[in-house]
């Protein structure tokens, strides 16, 4: 379609610009301000693509969401059958933490699958590197950097371990729910993240569920310590996490991948020596290598391992708030399999206590915004409302007219 310009004229004397506007016009010499076909066409293909790709995104997360609860549910049940025949909780956590070192050559493979990149695993892991500097990889910069991650993420598995001799997994799944709340708390402290009421609100909830969980058996006992064990480990969880996001913020999914296979080597070159220390001591000791319940440990760390990986790697295919929800989901997983299989009778108070942990951790996952977009959707249903009430208000009164103009009737408007 011929296009033309059309020129105005100034507005007034003192203006002399000259403006121009394309117009199309028919036969008529009418102007017509209506989009092209092709335009309108890629439009909606646009719009399209971008529903399907949301659509896909979502669906993708409540798929991680089921993945994500079933491998943690599974690993705390599998712990709590391989304590049945071999109780050795750090030889467990340091056996786990191991297969850490797959996290790299599982995501070069899958990288490899899927760009069909003709790089090297040795090209790409200097690649990665460069986490630790430009210079890569040092012997000095490798234990400054893994040592303290490997340590905190060593002493949460053990410390999840140990709470797992003393209490059900439902409760030890909870408690561990109240790291989240730690974080925000380290986070606003350290990292000086934005202060937010709600999230001040969960935290004192999950306090609060943390002290009744401690009351239900009274302050004593095996319920206390597994309760102080519990708290233990989401406390170095989330200390692991704020460090984690205070100097590895910005590494994409190679170099976490790079980083988590590196606390792998660390924790089978430094931390060896720990099992063998506590066997000698007879703090844990186990028989020949052949008695152990190898099925049981390999299933469990290879959960562990899928665990992690969907952590990490589902927060860069769909919303992160989904791989939360995905942990949450853990806690009626493990009381279902605690009710059906090991006929775990709760109490009124650790059920509460469940509860409200289990609200804090929701109410910790509310965005940033989260009050004015609740202000601003209210207003937008308030707005819809009174528009449908003035449309019926002035259907009506159009009707009120037309029946009194039919009945010869006048309506007189009062001052």
């Amino acid at each position: 379609m011929k296009k033309h310009s059309a020129r105005v004229a100034p507005l007034s004397s003192f203006s002399t610009q000259v403006l121009t506007c394309p117009i199309s016009e028919g036969e008529d010499g009418s102007e017509s301000h209506a989009e092209t076909p092709g335009s309108e066409t890629s439009a909606e293909s646009q719009s399209y693509q971008t529903c399907t790709s949301a659509a896909l995104k979502v669906l993708g997360g409540l798929l991680m969401v089921l993945c994500i609860s079933s491998s943690w549910v599974g690993t705390t049940q599998v712990v709590k059958l391989t304590f049945q025949s071999f109780s050795c909780p750090f030889f467990i956590s340091w056996f786990s933490s191991n297969w850490n070192i797959l996290f790299f050559p599982i995501y070069y493979s899958t990288h490899v699958i899927i760009t069909q990149e003709k790089q090297t695993p040795i090209q790409k892991f200097r690649e990665c590197s460069k986490l630790f500097g430009e210079d890569g990889m040092t012997l000095k910069l490798f234990v400054k950097r893994t040592a303290p991650f490997s340590i905190l993420w060593t002493l949460t598995n053990y410390l999840y371990l140990l709470a797992l001799k003393k209490l059900t997994a439902t409760d030890v799944s909870a408690l561990y729910c109240c790291h989240k709340a730690f974080v925000f708390l380290l986070s606003w402290i350290v990292l000086k993240d934005r202060f937010m009421g709600v999230r001040i609100v969960a935290a004192i909830m999950a306090i609060t569920g943390i002290v009744m969980m401690a009351y239900a058996d009274g302050f004593h006992g095996d319920s206390f310590v597994g309760v102080a064990l519990a708290v233990g480990s989401a406390s170095t969880s989330a200390l692991y996490k704020v460090m984690f996001k205070m100097f590895l913020g910005s590494a994409n999914l190679g170099e976490v991948a790079h980083f988590l296979s590196t606390m792998g080597f660390f924790n089978l070159i430094f931390i060896s020596c720990v099992p063998l220390i506590l066997y000698f001591t007879k703090v844990e000791h186990w028989g020949s290598l052949s008695s152990l319940p190898w099925g049981y440990m390999c299933g469990l760390a290879g959960l562990w391992l899928v665990f992690n990986i969907l952590i990490h790697v589902g927060v860069v295919l769909t919303y992160p708030i989904l791989i939360s929800i995905g942990t949450l989901l853990s806690v009626p997983g493990n009381a279902a399999v605690d009710v059906l299989k090991h006929e775990v009778i709760f109490s009124v108070v650790r059920l509460a206590a469940t509860c409200i942990i289990c609200l804090g951790f929701l109410l910790l996952l509310l965005p940033e915004e989260w009050d004015s977009v609740t202000l601003r959707f209210l207003a937008n249903i308030t707005d819809k409302k009174s528009e449908e009430h003035g449309e019926e208000f002035t259907e009506s009164s159009i009707n009120t007219r037309t029946r009194s103009r039919a009945n010869g009737a006048v309506t007189i408007p009062m001052a």
